[in-house]
């Protein structure tokens, strides 16, 4: 599992919705909005794209984790 994604928790709260609100927003259930800010699960793309596209984001802003490569601690490095 990955760290807990702070930067979505703080857009979200930004906005003042709970995670209800914004699961309804995005047509998701709550579970998938804690599960994803907390790190327990990675969204899909589709999944990713409608928080980038709500909260008028970039994907490497709300997902380094994912979608930043210098973030990535499991590639090769190149010599």
């Amino acid at each position: 599992m990955c760290e807990r994604r702070n930067g979505l928790i703080q857009e979200r709260e930004s906005k003042n919705l709970t995670r209800e609100e914004l699961a309804e927003k995005l047509g998701v259930a709550e579970i998938t909005v804690r599960k994803i800010e907390e790190g327990g699960r990675n969204p899909s793309v589709k999944m990713a794209k409608k928080f980038a596209i709500y909260y008028e984001k970039d994907l490497t802003d709300l997902f380094p984790d994912i979608f930043l490569l210098s973030y990535d601690t499991k590639r090769i490095g190149v010599k």
